[in-house]
């Protein structure tokens, strides 16, 4: 009877293992695709920041277009390395913390089958107790139940021997399990952050080079009325307050009217059709590309057309640019893809 208690704490304690495993390794498994699903919505808002940046980019001057062209490329890079990030953490944490609920599901049918043992050998114990009080002198029947009894401990011991053997086999892939993927999850994000504080480190620095006062300059020259026409209009404006110091009216030159053999009819224009510009609420997000690539590829465009200038740009850095950093800057994708071509 001993041995049959002793079993039972063991059942009991099997049975917690496998109730916590399933509890806390689902939760981890909800938690941790909850927090790979808001990394990819973050990701898709970025790209929509990346988008409106190079928009915007494209309305500015020197100065700030070539800041948040930059930028742009920069952070549709980062979220490359966060695209990588999202799936990491789908093939490397949560898709092996999915697996537990198959993995518990068949330790359980393991287990039912080790209790109905159990149960077996504690009503074999049981049958052969009542016939001994009940029946002392049917020796026979008392030696039919003692063998009962013996082939029931018998398959109890053999179950119990496997389910100790598949239980602590469990717990050591479960350990292991947990080291594992808390440990890729720990280097999934210290990849990305470490290549995000790579990029933006260099885009922070790019953003200091921003002349505000060019693109100020730029500005106002823009809006202010230049010297020549302020005079012209104080000069009409003289005249007319003076009437006697109006010059002569121009002589009126008639010309005949036209004819109908003197008219050409001009060749009509196809009429412009202008459409609207797309607003917030009629974008859609198509599925995920690589947006760095995109823009890195119309920026190799604009390296084309400045290295067809590259001689007049190089003689405009040394007359007027000598030894300011910001004469030439590019963005972090930019060298990156540079070097990597270079190797």
């Amino acid at each position: 009877m001993t041995t049959v208690f002793s079993r039972d704490t063991q059942l009991k304690t099997m049975e917690a293992t496998l109730s916590n495993a399933e509890k806390y390794m689902g939760q981890f498994c909800t938690l941790l695709a909850a927090y790979t699903r808001k990394t990819a919505k973050l990701r898709d808002k970025a790209d929509m920041l990346v988008r409106q940046l190079h928009d915007f980019a494209c309305t500015g001057d020197a100065e700030m277009s070539i800041c948040l062209k930059n930028l742009a490329e920069d952070l549709a890079m980062v979220q490359d390395y966060r695209q990588a990030q999202v799936e990491r953490l789908e093939t490397r944490v949560v898709a092996p913390l999915k697996t537990y609920g198959d993995t518990v599901k068949a330790k359980r049918a393991d287990l039912k089958t080790f209790s109905a043992d159990r149960k077996r050998e504690l009503k074999e114990l049981q049958k052969l107790e009542v016939m001994r009080l009940k029946n002392p002198a049917d020796r026979q029947g008392i030696s039919q139940a003692e063998v009962s009894v013996q082939k029931a401990t018998s398959y109890a011991n053999r179950s119990t021997q496997q389910m100790e053997d598949i239980i602590t086999d469990f717990q050591r892939h479960k350990l292991e399990d947990i080291k594992r993927i808390f440990s890729d999850f720990i280097m999934v994000e210290m990849l990305f952050h470490a290549k995000a504080v790579e990029v933006y480190t260099h885009t922070f620095k790019n953003m200091e080079t921003m002349d505000i006062d060019k693109d100020l300059q730029v500005f106002r020259n823009r809006i202010q009325l230049s010297e020549a026409l302020l005079e012209n209009t104080t000069s009409t404006a003289g005249m007319l307050q003076y009437p006697g110091l109006n010059p002569p009216p121009l002589r009126q030159v008639r010309y005949p009217s036209p004819t109908p053999s003197t008219l050409k009819m001009a060749p009509e224009q196809p009429r412009q059709v202008c459409y609207p510009s797309p607003t917030p609420s009629t974008l859609r997000i198509q599925p995920r590309q690589s947006l760095s690539r995109s823009l890195l590829g119309q920026r190799e465009i604009e390296d084309e057309e400045e290295e067809e200038d590259e001689e007049e740009e190089e003689r405009y850095n040394s007359e007027d640019d000598l030894g300011d950093p910001r004469a030439i800057r590019r963005s972090y994708a930019a060298e990156y893809v540079r070097n990597q071509r270079q190797k």
